[in-house]
């Protein structure tokens, strides 16, 4: 079978989706010496990776969600002739008429709305929005099998749909193998980022359904309970229109003191940084799968995170929940774990790394792969 990839989200710079198409290119390429490849690529990567004799690669180099993607993409695709096309994002061209599956990472789009929600103009967004459900609701529709993280994301995707459960696929994803903790370098990166004393930490972008405006109001009222104890609620997260809306809200709260942003930190660091921190704060609203949070668990820290259904399928009782729309209830749960006992501390951090394990790349690539194959007929 002549399968085919579009890989043109591929790498870091591309957040959770990047990450997800790295690791599912990187694991099928090991994993599969059987079935033939194209993978679609933007400039960068294309000139970047290299792969075996059975993996042939394809540059595209137009936009995303843009025009050139609906109209020239098709034509590139059908030029090579797949028997099944593997679009790893909702953005369909919809006007490709192959066999293909789709990975559905979220509906988050569906729900969040708003000027907050984008940096583009009002018309522009709310043009832009009809686009995307109409690609969004075509590329669902069309596709023979819809692949997901989650099955909250099945359920949701089922019922606003109304499709059935058996097109739907949940293959849970994996926690990354560069993100561990370097032994010898953990003082460096903390000095690097000015973490020198007791912190809390956040890692991921910075949109508002990440809700960090009320994590920020927990961090500043928790160091007005401790008298100024000197906790901080370290961000890291790529700069951007976000991050300034951000850097103002902590402005506004006055909370410069208890927040620092840090910006883009490489998976090689992340790991020191998650280990040494008391906890890692998710105050999301919204998420297909909640990566950030295993992550941390695998590293050797502790999860505090929403009480949403998406975080208890994929975390179960390995972090500790709060009510992300009430911030006293984050700074509760911050303080409970300032003062647990350090026993209870290390059994939980044991139990959730040997949890963690359950989660991997190379399971997530063999059930793709097992969809491919359901789909050849």
């Amino acid at each position: 079978m002549k399968i085919l990839i579009d890989a043109r989200l591929y790498g870091l710079e591309n957040a959770g989706i990047g990450r997800y198409v790295m690791r599912l290119v990187q694991e099928i390429h090991q994993l599969d010496q059987k079935n033939d490849y194209v993978i679609v690529l933007n400039e960068k990567y294309f000139g970047e990776l290299k792969f075996g004799e059975k993996w042939k690669k394809v540059m595209f180099s137009g936009k995303h969600y843009g025009i050139s993607e609906q109209v020239k993409l098709p034509r590139l695709i059908e030029a090579e002739k797949p028997d099944l096309v593997h679009f790893p994002h909702f953005n369909v061209p919809i006007w490709y008429k192959g066999k293909y599956v789709v990975t559905i990472h979220d509906m988050l789009m569906h729900k969040q709305t708003g000027a907050e929600a984008t940096t583009l103009p009002r018309v522009v967004y709310y043009t832009k929005r009809l686009g995307y459900k109409k690609v969004f609701g075509s590329a669902v529709k069309r596709a023979v099998k819809v692949i997901v993280p989650t099955k909250y994301v099945r359920d949701e995707v089922c019922r606003y749909y109304g499709l059935d459960d058996a097109k739907v696929t949940v293959t849970y994803e994996g926690v990354d193998r560069d993100i561990q903790v370097h032994a010898g370098i953990e003082k460096t990166v903390l000095r690097k980022y000015g973490l020198t004393g007791k912190y809390f930490v956040y890692v991921g972008n910075a949109y508002p359904h990440k809700n960090l405006a009320r994590a920020i109001e927990a961090v500043t009222f928790l160091n007005k309970r401790l008298g100024d104890g000197g906790v901080v609620l370290a961000i890291a997260t790529s700069r951007g229109v976000f991050q300034e809306r951000l850097a103002r809200v902590v402005d506004k709260l006055d909370a410069k003191k208890y927040v620092k942003l840090l910006g883009f930190v490489p998976d090689n660091e992340l790991g020191n940084i998650y280990a040494k921190s008391l906890g890692f704060v998710f105050p999301t609203l919204s998420e297909g799968f909640g990566l950030p949070g295993l992550e941390a668990m695998s590293a050797g820290t502790l999860a505090l995170v929403s009480e949403i259904p998406v975080l208890k399928e994929v975390y179960r009782d390995y972090a500790i929940y709060f009510n992300p729309h009430d911030f006293s209830s984050i700074e509760r749960t911050m303080m409970d774990v300032l003062e647990m006992d350090p026993k209870k501390r290390r059994l939980m951090i044991k139990e959730g790394k040997e949890f963690v394990k359950r989660y991997s790349w190379e399971k997530m690539a063999r059930e793709t792969l097992q969809i491919y194959q359901s789909v050849r007929r």
